[in-house]
């Protein structure tokens, strides 16, 4: 096969004709014959190591299959063809976790302030001023405690890092003056360092933890010559904290997964469907990739944010996927201030006296004549955590009182390692090993399932050790807002054995193995199997911080369970059924109201109301693209679903899945009124009835309008959940905010994995990529890519294109 010179570039050749003679001078030791593409020049090497050589391979859709001889060339070839693809986004949110956004953009600003809106902010979790956004990077982050435990640890992370620094810089340097319009020339696109993969992969362990507190840290920073303040406390009001946590894990973020067992599937052997909701447009993208270290690692999927490791993905033998957990994953405490020390930085721990540790960072903010000026602030931090104010919510720092968030998470190193275990195990019990040895995982439930035919469920998290008991003793302050007493030991966290300090092993932590299925779709654990509910061990139970039991479910999660039970009642389960309940469509929420609200409609003899139901009764009561009457609902449902006691029938904790259901008599007006509110409002925007989804909610890519399929997920109960940017216009919901991502469906047979799968925003963000635009056409037409596993099956793929690094 002939190979092009230009092709360390994945784009076409026509793209870079005008520039093929300067990537040649620049990249002098290429070479090119029918076997090979090697690249030889590389920058000065991160450490003294064994000479980088390693293989990456493009397949359809621009997939890159980094073959490498150990984890240290593996991360480089991995970072070369993620820069390739989105080296602006990268160097982004490189900049954010380096604290240095105010220095490029001014300290008002809020991302993205790039050129067009390409790959969004780059934090999704956080909604900080670039000045308040860097004090909490340089302030929370620890770097020096991020070196120890690194060092301290496994040693393939460490590599895989120094690798791919070392990957990532050659790229920088090749095609400097080369990268996408975005942030060619950029001034802030530099070359990393370890540390700054430190704190890329430190930044993602926070987004449920210490980024819901981001505001509140940087808030009891101190500027120098401040004090505590004089003013008394107020009754503490939680209610920001339960908006922001309702909003991670109920509004935004989010997944399913189901793996199905031996007893139900066709061929006796596993089956996952896996079926993230994450960010389109932010560094929480996900990137597909193919990472293989010959007979130690060899695993496919999609790595997040450059994060040098297959976090969703499969191998020859396992395939799993990761769901949003209910756990909590931090609580608060109320310190008792020693009132002899006026600085309020001296705490009492069982009347003893405990001197708070400081940090100081200083910060650069652009001006508008282009100099620099630097403010700084101290920040503060117990033994227990970080100082945290919010006085208009009664989290003051007074002379006798302060608050302090406690977050596991906040040096958590441990993700890199357990993402590799998960990648090398052969079956569900050895993923389970690796997660209670390494407890890496930090907000993330694990659904996995392997070709003897058994299935995991675990919520292997990141959890404080906080028993049910100290919900009972006296220790808890305020259960709305986590908040235990800070002042008595006893009431801080506990510690099991064989796990780090303070967390839960998850050994005791929810989890079964099982023969038929299980399903996740970010409701509690107690709800993963329907016929076997899961309580925890007896007389407590888990710790509260998991999650509730025998409570209400989500509609999301009862429509997958539902049509899930449904189908398995009349067959046995193969590849394609997964792939038809991951799209089927269904809206419960219609599924459950229309049968009452149709009729009383009717009789209604409203002009408005009549038009209305005689669109909803001809729709399909589901959310494909050429459904009609899926937007009136919608509209309607957005409103409807805060009507209070709207049910007949009431939840019944025996039957999770089908209760609450039938809409109640004395909710009828109330639903009338809110269909016909919706009604008025399409007249109004100019929008039929009738009208298709497809015509409405879309994605604009290049200029061009993709017609999407999907609900709003936990709202209006469509398994496929997409959240959009914006709301109703005339012209529709314009662009996807959160929802579906990587969606892969994998069995197995003799030779090994089956697999489809696609991402649905595409491997690039740089809008002049073969790969921006791409598999979001697939998304829309429902298309599942085959993904080729075997080194066979990757030199068949007809846009197979080889390319080897070597170091010099």
């Amino acid at each position: 096969m002939k190979r092009q010179q230009v092709q360390l570039n994945p784009f076409p050749p026509l793209r870079y004709a005008s520039v093929a003679a300067m990537l040649l001078l620049s990249l002098a030791g290429c070479s090119s014959n029918d076997d090979d593409s090697t690249e030889t020049a590389a920058p000065p090497p991160v450490a003294t190591a064994s000479r980088i050589d390693v293989d990456v391979a493009r397949t359809t859709y621009g997939v890159p299959h980094v073959r490498a001889k150990d984890f240290r060339s593996l991360g480089y070839g991995l970072a070369y063809a993620y820069a390739q693809d989105n080296v602006c986004m990268f160097a982004d949110t490189v900049l954010t976790v380096r604290g240095e956004r105010a220095q490029f953009f001014g300290g008002e600003a809020r991302a993205p302030q790039r050129t067009g809106d390409e790959y969004g902010a780059a934090s999704g979790f956080m909604d900080l001023k670039n000045e308040d956004s860097d004090f909490f990077f340089k302030g929370y982050l620890d770097l020096e405690q991020l070196r120890a435990n690194y060092a301290a640890g496994a040693p393939e992370p460490r590599e895989l890092i120094e690798g791919y620094v070392e990957g990532y810089n050659r790229y920088v340097k090749a095609f400097a003056g080369l990268y996408p319009a975005a942030c060619n020339n950029a001034r802030w696109v530099r070359p990393i360092t370890v540390d700054d993969m430190m704190l890329i992969m430190a930044e993602k362990a926070l987004h449920a933890t210490g980024q819901v507190f981001a505001k509140e840290f940087v808030a009891a920073g101190r500027v120098a010559g401040a004090t505590v303040a004089a003013r008394s406390a107020r009754k503490f009001d939680p209610a920001f904290l339960l908006a922001r946590l309702d909003k991670l894990n109920r509004q935004g973020i989010g997944s399913n997964a189901l793996a199905v067992g031996k007893d139900l599937s066709a061929n006796g052997r596993g089956l996952l469907l896996g079926n993230p909701h994450y960010p389109w447009t932010s560094a929480d993208r996900f990137y597909q990739a193919h990472l293989t270290v010959p007979g130690t690692y060899d695993a496919m999927g999609v790595i997040i944010g450059g994060i040098p490791a297959i976090v969703i993905g499969f191998n020859k033998d396992i395939a799993w996927s990761h769901t949003v957990t209910t756990a909590i994953h931090f609580t608060t405490f109320r310190l008792s201030l020693d009132a002899s020390d006026t600085s309020g930085t001296t705490y009492l721990v069982d009347g003893a006296p405990n001197k708070m540790s400081s940090k100081t960072v200083s910060v650069d903010l652009l001006q508008a004549d282009g100099s620099l000026t630097k403010r700084s602030k101290t920040f503060w931090f117990s033994r227990q955590g970080a100082v945290i104010v919010k006085p208009e919510a009664g989290m003051t720092w007074t002379a006798s009182a302060a608050y302090v968030l406690a977050d596991p998470n906040r040096n958590n190193t441990r993700m890199l390692e357990q993402w590799l275990g998960i990648g090398k195990a052969n079956n569900v019990q050895a993923i389970k090993a690796s997660l209670d040895k390494t407890v890496g995982l930090p907000w993330v439930n694990t659904l996995a399932a392997d070709r003897d035919g058994n299935v995991l469920f675990a919520d292997a998290s990141v959890v404080p050790h906080m028993g049910a008991q100290k919900f009972g003793n006296g220790c808890l302050l305020l259960q709305a807002a986590l908040l235990f007493d800070g002042s008595r030991s006893s009431c801080g966290w506990g510690q099991d054995a064989n796990a780090p300090a303070g967390i839960y092993s998850p050994a005791n932590s929810p989890w079964a193995i099982r023969t038929d299925y299980v399903g996740n779709s970010n409701d509690s654990y107690w709800l993963n199997n329907p016929k076997a509910l899961l309580i925890g061990p007896a007389p407590l139970g888990f710790s509260p911080l998991y999650g509730r039991v025998n409570a209400e479910q989500s509609l999301r999660t009862r429509i997958g369970f539902r049509q899930f039970e449904e189908l398995a009642l009349t067959k046995k389960i193969g590849l394609p059924d997964m792939q038809a309940l991951a799209f089927a469509n269904r809206l419960h929420a219609a599924e459950l109201v229309l049968p009452e609200l149709l009729p009383a409609c009717t009789a209604s003899g409203d002009a408005v109301l009549l038009q209305a139901c005689t669109a909803l009764a001809a729709w399909d009561r589901r959310v494909n693209i050429d459904s009609r009457g899926a937007v009136l609902f919608r509209e309607y449902w957005n409103s409807a679903a805060a009507i209070p006691n709207k049910w007949a029938v009431p939840f019944n904790p025996a039957d999770p899945v089908n209760t609450p259901n039938g809409l109640a008599p004395g909710a009828v007006p109330a639903m009338l009124a809110a269909l016909k509110n919706a009604a008025l409002k399409l007249q109004g925007l100019g929008i039929a009835f009738d009208g298709k989804l497809g015509d409405y909610q879309t994605e604009t890519r290049n200029g061009v309008r993709i017609a999407l399929h999907g609900g709003i997920g936990n709202v209006d109960g469509s398994y496929n959940s997409l959240t959009m940017r914006s709301a109703l216009t005339n012209t529709g919901y314009n662009g996807v905010h959160w929802g579906q991502s990587y969606i892969q469906a994998v069995s197995f047979d003799d030779q090994g994995p089956v697999a489809q799968a696609m991402l649905t925003y595409g491997q690039s963000t740089d809008p002049k990529s073969p790969y921006y635009a791409d598999q979001t056409g697939v998304f829309s037409r429902k298309e599942w890519p085959a993904l080729p596993f075997t080194e066979d099956k990757i030199k068949a793929d007809p846009n197979y294109q080889p390319m080897t690094l070597k170091s010099e």
